[in-house]
């Protein structure tokens, strides 16, 4: 079995490949440095973090790079705004993202760049672009010639002749076409600006990310990530601007988009551009790492989510039935045949070969956790298959622990349980289900059992 995806741009499933001299090399699209992070982001970033946890547990070797947009015009609002620098504002936030994503459990990429920081290379891309006849200036602004190249639009599936035929042109916009897109701005007042051959400027948006991945990951890349919301202008643009510069097709070899996550009722998208937004923070305390990061592999990742209590509700009751059988333990003489975790195992690398289907994986994950609860009760050797579970959990960047907060009061918990029990002996009933309420209302739950009460958190 070999892991295949499915790529935009030839729409159909296209196999993972590593080059014996290079590892397969993975550019996502980070955020822009603005606002602090949603769940819309939280759902990005830990479906690319699944990716590369499996293409590493499948002996793939990958190398993940992720930007910062750290100048365009919501920026540039925000910092005025705010009476800060665009790199005060971005230090912020920067800071805030390492945090969420700590939270999130989503490992560090290999690299960061900020768009700031790559202004030789952005000016030596659109110097390159000019001198192909792909790009022209005029009065310090510089602009792509969409015309010029053909295919232009092969990745959303748009015909170029209707785009430019809608396009229209921005105030202050002197084009050739007005769907060509601006490269380079010229700088204006009050605005951070860097010397360039066309005069002060600041970059355009999509430029940037030819730029990065050119520079951290070479002419051409195996995979490009990010939201459906991204394909078109942003990727599209991406491909024009970036196979016009270096003559290499395809600029990336797979194009994954993942669906996008939606408010209660309602059609609003929560892509990167949208205010008033759950950060990640504030579900993480509610809900916890594991529920949020299983409410987003329930589905399958080019699936649309809708964020509800009770979507998470449910997503933090399947997490703590992993959690509990993972971590259950084993009778101190287990007889008879022990779990067999391989065919469970078979299922999850199966499911997630195939366009990285994480709700069957976690399907396989939940009949698994059955297996090990059934063998339990029956007292069967379960030790193997709950290394097994852990180990693909892990994969999915679910750690099945006792949330903190539960770990710090378990000595408190054990105590009133131990008063429930001599409650319970002395035959005082009531008294010893008010102990039982009062912890279930603190979201503490009591199981009794042959070998004594067992607790758990909902």
């Amino acid at each position: 079995m070999t892991l295949k995806l499915h790529s935009t741009l030839s729409g159909e499933l296209e196999e993972v490949v590593q080059d014996e001299s290079r590892p397969v090399r993975m550019y996502v699209c980070g955020p822009n440095l603005y606002a602090p992070c949603h769940i819309g982001h939280a759902m990005s970033y830990v479906l690319f973090d699944v990716l590369r946890r499996y293409m590493e547990y499948r002996g793939i070797d990958v190398r993940h790079v992720q930007n910062f947009t750290d100048i365009e015009d919501n920026i540039l609002r925000k910092a005025q705004e705010d009476g800060v620098t665009i790199d005060e504002l971005a230090e912020e936030h920067i800071a805030r993202f390492y945090d969420d994503m700590a939270a999130l459990n989503v490992r560090r990429a290999h690299e960061y760049p900020r768009a700031t920081h790559e202004i030789p290379k952005i000016i030596e891309l659109v110097s390159s672009l000019i001198e192909k006849e792909y790009a022209y200036e005029v009065d310090g602004d510089v602009y792509y010639r969409v015309a010029k190249r053909p295919d232009y639009g092969k990745l959303s599936g748009q015909n170029v002749e209707e785009m430019l035929a809608g396009a229209r042109v921005e105030p202050g916009e002197d084009k050739e076409n007005p769907g060509d897109f601006a490269l380079w701005k010229a700088a204006k007042a009050g605005e951070p600006s860097w010397d360039s051959p066309w005069g002060p400027g600041r970059p355009g948006w999509h430029i940037e990310c030819s730029a990065m991945s050119l520079r951290y990951l070479g002419e051409q890349i195996d995979i490009h990530g990010g939201g459906q919301d991204l394909i078109f202008p942003h990727h599209e643009n991406e491909i024009a601007q970036s196979e016009a510069a270096t003559g290499v097709e395809p600029f990336s070899r797979i194009w994954m988009h993942h669906g996008l996550l939606r408010l209660p009722n309602s059609t609003e998208k929560m892509t990167r551009h949208l205010g008033g937004l759950i950060p990640i923070d504030d579900v993480i305390q509610r809900w916890g790492t594991d529920a949020l990061r299983t409410f987003i592999l329930f589905s399958h990742y080019r699936k649309p989510l809708t964020f509800t209590d009770e979507a998470l509700d449910s997503a933090k009751s399947g997490a703590e039935r992993l959690r509990t059988a993972a971590r259950a333990a084993e009778d101190a003489s287990p007889s008879g045949d022990a779990v067999d975790a391989a065919p469970y195992r078979e299922q999850f690398i199966e499911a997630m070969d195939d366009d990285l289907n994480t709700s069957i994986a976690l399907a396989a994950l939940f009949d698994l956790a059955r297996e090990i609860n059934t063998a339990r009760d029956e007292q069967r050797p379960i030790a193997d298959a709950q290394a097994a579970m852990l180990e693909l959990a892990g994969i999915l960047g679910l750690k099945l622990e006792e949330s903190e907060t539960a770990m710090g009061a378990a000595p408190f918990i054990e105590l009133l349980i131990n008063v429930r029990k001599e409650l319970r002996d002395a035959k005082q009933f009531e008294q010893a289900d008010k102990v039982r309420n009062g912890l279930e209302a603190l979201g503490i739950v009591l199981e009794d059992t042959a070998e004594g009460t067992a607790w758990r958190q909902e």
